[in-house]
Parts: C-alpha cells; structure tokens; sequence
C-alpha cells in the first residue's frame, strides 16, 4: 500500500496539468466516453455480452437510485456482504440442524437482534409519523 501511494504521488505531480485539463472537458464529450471505457471494461472481464446487458441494468439502477435520491451506499454493502452472511446463515443452520431457535438462545444474540429491531424502528417511525400527519390534515 506504501508502495502504491509512492507511485500515485509521483505519477500525479507532474500530471497535475494533464488532470486538470481531462476536468474542464465538457461532459457532454466526457460522457460517451466513460461509456465506451465501462463497456469494454465490461466486455473484458469474460467477453460475453451478458456483462455489458448486467452493467447497462445496474447503470438503469443506479440512474433511477440517484433520482429517487437514494443512497448507493447500502446496495453496495449487500452486494459486498451478501454472498458472506448468506454462508454464515447455512453454516450456523447446518451446526444447529436447521433449527432457527439458536440464534435466540444466547443472549448476545438477543442483544444484538434487539438492536437491530430497533435501529429499523427508528429509521421506520419518521416516516410512519409524516404519512399519519398527512392523513390528519388531509393531503
């Protein structure tokens, strides 16, 4: 990592001018070009053109997130960790011969079920409270 901090700094000094140029650039030449590079770094990692249709999805995704103002912050978190908590889940499924009443018999599992219940309730009530304004004074 040292290494490769080493190398950016000197790589970006005498490049600054060159960055600062790719920056004033009009987005509207920049655009299609960061297209054209995501596409064929899509069509580049197995060269089939089902990657190209998944990016142009998530690209739509994404696009629609932003929109809506959504953050991407949490989607990228479960697409990370997703695939881990899922193993986890079956292994401790498995250790406990499919029973869920495991993960409730510890208290630290207790604990930490409570606070996530509560953390989704605290995030929930704002909303909940608005719509029932709403409903009260009729819009």
């Amino acid at each position: 990592m040292y290494l490769g901090n080493i190398m950016l700094l000197v790589l970006n000094l005498p490049l600054i001018n060159i960055w600062v140029r790719v920056v004033r650039i009009p987005y509207i030449f920049l655009f299609p070009l960061i297209l054209l590079f995501c596409l064929i770094g899509a069509f580049s990692l197995d060269f089939s053109m089902s990657a190209i249709y998944f990016m142009c999805i998530f690209g739509v995704i994404g696009y629609i997130m932003n929109k809506f103002e959504y953050e991407p912050t949490p989607l990228i978190m479960g697409f990370i960790l997703g695939p881990l908590m899922e193993k986890s889940l079956r292994q401790a499924l498995i250790i406990a011969h499919g029973s869920f009443a495991s993960f409730f018999g510890k208290p630290i599992c207790v604990v930490v079920l409570s606070l996530a219940a509560l953390i989704l309730i605290t995030n929930i009530m704002p909303y909940l409270r608005s719509k029932r304004m709403a409903v009260g004074t009729g819009k």
